[in-house]
């Protein structure tokens, strides 16, 4: 017991170590994967980069997984009304958990267990979420052998404690460079099949393609973020929604939006994919999330970029002036900034701070 404390110890203080690193999204799965493999006795990870403000998958890393499924998964993912899933442990709360824990300990009811874990000779699956400061950084499901029985709680507690280092390592990851002033670039548009596979794409998107190719181009021939932007389209169509934007960064930095509509109208049928770079309005609650900002600080910090003065900010928020002075403070040092211009200015080219304070 004292050996597997130490252990577990030794675990959280090499993820709280990640946070100070610097390291892009892929370089913190990786550093992770060692830590996190021994003490949660996993066998198998499949690590995803989110959109921090929906939580949609962006990315897909996976060294112990084939891929040959991934559209199967892709659409359990968005279509499936199945138990622990991403979104529901995020708004649980609870960081982490099981199928064993979510299905009372019969597998079977779960439809993701029945039709992709136990066909690929996996056993119980634990799924964490990584949030941090608001947003959603990122996420991962861990499976194991069927031998190795359930997950414990006192693993599922780990991995609990766990998740909140990684979000903010992630978190911290793109704060890691300051993004020079760039010009402007046209919509590029991507066409999907419905199958998901890339049937064309115009020029402006085959040079961006390769800014954001993971492990699943191979399968799809087009990198997760269309895929899931896709997808979500036929999903919201089917089910009389307006599908929400996909924001990602590509490798160079620079955050981009993806719009997907669906050909026609039919949820079976092509898909386009309309890529923009983000606006100061679509990335800002990145921006805000990504700085660390407070609920209360986001409200104050939107009608700063507003132009609304102290006193005006004071009578909308119900707060004192001396109060909105001191969510200021707060503001421009978590920002790396020193007054109301120069964090307004950071906000309209979309900077991340120089450092982290």
């Amino acid at each position: 017991m004292t050996s597997r404390r130490g252990a577990e110890h030794r675990a959280i203080s090499d993820l709280k170590d990640l946070t100070g690193a610097g390291l892009t999204a892929p370089e913190v799965f990786r550093q992770a994967d060692p830590i996190l493999r021994n003490v949660l006795g996993f066998d198998a990870v499949c690590w995803h980069a989110t959109d921090p403000a929906t939580g949609l998958v962006t990315s897909v890393l996976t060294d112990d997984l084939k891929l040959d499924d991934f559209r199967q998964a892709v659409q359990l993912e968005i279509w499936g009304d199945d138990v622990a899933r991403f979104p529901e442990i995020r708004l649980s709360g609870r960081g982490a958990d099981t199928l064993s824990r979510a299905t009372g300990g019969v597998l079977q009811r779960s439809l993701r267990y029945r039709e992709q874990i136990a066909p690929a000779g996996f056993g119980d699956e634990l799924r964490a979420v990584f949030d941090a400061a608001g947003g959603m950084w990122g996420c991962a499901a861990f499976m194991r052998a069927p031998d190795r029985g359930p997950y414990r709680p006192e693993e599922l507690a780990l991995a609990r404690r766990a998740a909140r280092h990684v979000g903010v390592a992630l978190q911290r990851s793109q704060l890691r460079e300051v993004l020079p002033v760039q010009t402007p670039l046209p919509p590029a548009v991507v066409l999907l099949g419905p199958d998901n596979h890339l049937l064309d794409a115009d020029e402006q998107a085959e040079q961006l393609l390769g800014e954001f190719a993971d492990d699943s181009t191979a399968i799809f021939t087009a990198p997760t973020p269309f895929v899931m932007a896709a997808e979500q389209a036929r999903a919201t169509v089917a089910a009389a929604r307006t599908p929400a934007p996909l924001r990602v960064r590509a490798r160079g930095g620079r955050w981009f939006v993806l719009h997907a509509s669906l050909l026609r109208g039919a949820a079976e049928g092509s898909a386009a994919v309309v890529i923009t770079p983000a606006s100061p309005p679509e990335i800002m609650p990145v921006v805000f999330a990504s700085y660390g900002l407070t609920h209360r600080e986001r409200e104050v910090a939107l009608r700063v970029v507003q132009g609304h003065g102290t006193h005006d900010i004071a009578r909308a928020l119900c707060m004192t002036p001396l109060t909105v002075q001191d969510h200021l403070k707060s503001i421009f040092t978590k920002a790396g900034t020193r007054s109301r211009r120069e964090f307004v200015a950071q906000l309209l080219v979309a900077h991340p701070p120089e450092v982290w304070t």
